[in-house]
């Protein structure tokens, strides 16, 4: 079965962040695909510290043990989709977020973590700054030999308070377009 991993970078755990994400992912259960959702958001998550175990390790792993990050790798390991989502937090994604992306990625080029795994960003926002958000995220998948996969528009939600993105119809358009595509590419790809 095709399974999907998608992390929420929002510290609110049903925020705007998550409604995309659940929109996309929504999709994705529609046609068929096995979804989990990691709540990254509002976690202590130490930040990268290139010590180099990951690097040497056998199995893609990083030195901090304490923190969701090992268990998160483990589920992107098995799965074939990833997706990162994240608020847009002074022009860029939140700090869990940046946080999970240094170590998943200083870990996932020797282990080849991401090659040739449907990869998507999706940015929560109340004005401005999603592009940068949105390319941070995509930054880790482009590096990593991830096949970053695209919608109808950039892969943006506007809302201020919680819920409020539900009344973006375009976003929503453009979440449930991903989910679409993602899904027609993992049949294609993944089987």
């Amino acid at each position: 079965m095709i399974h999907a991993v998608a992390v929420n970078g929002s510290p609110r755990p049903k925020g705007n962040t998550f409604l995309l994400l659940s929109t996309v992912m929504g999709e994705l259960e529609a046609a068929g695909i096995k979804t989990q959702l990691i709540q990254a958001g509002g976690r202590n998550i130490h930040g990268c510290v290139a010590c180099g175990h990951c690097r040497q390790a056998k199995q893609p792993e990083c030195a901090f043990g304490d923190d969701l990050v090992n268990d998160a790798v483990k589920a992107i390991a098995e799965a074939h989709i990833l997706i990162l989502g994240s608020p847009v937090y002074f022009g860029n994604v939140s700090a869990q977020m940046k946080a999970f992306i240094d170590r998943v990625g200083y870990l996932s080029r020797p282990h080849r973590l991401l090659a040739g795994k449907l990869c998507a960003a999706v940015a929560a926002v109340r004005r401005n700054g999603a592009l940068e958000a949105f390319h941070t995220m995509n930054n880790l998948f482009t590096i990593s030999e991830g096949i970053v996969v695209g919608s109808s528009y950039w892969n943006q939600g506007i809302g201020s308070a919680p819920g409020d993105v539900e009344n973006d119809a375009e976003g929503i358009e453009t979440m449930k377009t991903l989910g679409k595509n993602i899904a027609e590419l993992a049949r294609k790809i993944c089987t």
